[in-house]
């Protein structure tokens, strides 16, 4: 895995992009660590206890991000992956301290 980025965020001018491996119906809203994926990269792995109709789940999702970093749920946009489980979310902030909070989260 040489080359990769060891989370599952990377820095963007405005914020940061987060893949996430997200599981809906999971009993609760939880963010349970990082997980590898088959192809390298990593992803956050999350679950949500809405189902994923109607774009609830990516609500969820969102609401759930937004409150990890201490942003505004406004400020979180999904990107790719509207019906799949691996989704890109952008968040609008200062990169290096919306970095450290999902580093301090999951023991970055």
């Amino acid at each position: 895995m040489s080359g990769e980025a060891p989370h599952a965020w990377t820095p963007a001018a405005d914020g940061l992009t987060v893949t996430v491996r997200a599981t809906p119906r999971g009993g609760r809203d939880a963010i349970d660590g990082l997980v590898d994926l088959a192809d390298g990269r990593r992803a956050l792995k999350l679950r949500v206890s809405v189902a994923p109709e109607d774009g609830k789940a990516n609500a969820a999702i969102a609401r759930l991000l937004a409150k990890a970093a201490g942003v505004a749920p406004s400020s979180v946009e999904l990107v790719s992956g509207a019906t799949a489980r691996l989704k890109t979310f952008r968040l609008k902030g200062e990169p290096a301290a919306l970095a450290a909070r999902f580093e301090a989260m999951v023991g970055g």
